[in-house]
């Protein structure tokens, strides 16, 4: 039986701004570049080897009604003044064959530093307890973090976020996803 990894992937995000929900959303997948695939939602492993490469790279090796697999946060809103955000955390093993983390996060009244650090911290505590580093989860983020490089098990984090403060009654959606390719 063949296996489908992942080789790359890809972070990117958006925003859409519409009177239907639905259509908000498409928006969001618009900015983001991905509105012409049809998206699958698979959980949060980051596969060994796996290559980060850029959102402009990705894009190119993306075709119209293309199955394409990624982890995706989602948030919708269209009340006045509420903040939204839409973040996705990434832990990379030092082990190129091990496998990594991906985390997805979505919230409310959150900025763009605080769903970040929080989908990154995710992501790391993840592969932190796999690789069985101990922590202390009532830690900073930025404590954790310094354990985690200490280690030299945890080679590098990183985020890709999007918010959005809601105008008027019309539906913001935010979206940020890491992308999968074959």
């Amino acid at each position: 039986m063949k296996q489908w990894v992942p080789k790359k992937v890809f972070f990117t995000k958006g925003v859409g701004v519409h009177k239907h929900k639905l259509q908000s959303y498409e928006l969001a997948l618009r900015e983001a570049g991905v509105e012409k695939c049809n998206l699958v939602n698979v959980s949060s492993i980051l596969p060994p080897k796996a290559k980060i490469i850029s959102k402009r790279e990705g894009l190119k090796q993306i075709s119209a009604g293309m199955i394409t697999f990624c982890v995706q946060a989602r948030l919708s809103s269209n009340e006045p003044h509420r903040l939204i955000a839409a973040s996705i955390g990434c832990a990379v093993p030092a082990d190129k064959n091990s496998y990594g983390y991906l985390s997805e996060h979505h919230d409310f009244g959150e900025t763009e530093k605080t769903a970040g650090d929080y989908a990154e911290d995710l992501a790391a505590a993840m592969l932190a307890s796999t690789l069985g580093i101990d922590f202390d989860e009532d830690q900073s983020w930025d404590e954790r973090r310094q354990i985690y490089k200490i280690s030299n098990k945890i080679v590098k984090t990183r985020n890709i976020t999007q918010t959005a403060i809601v105008k008027g009654h019309k539906h913001h959606t935010v979206v940020a996803l890491a992308v999968f390719l074959m």
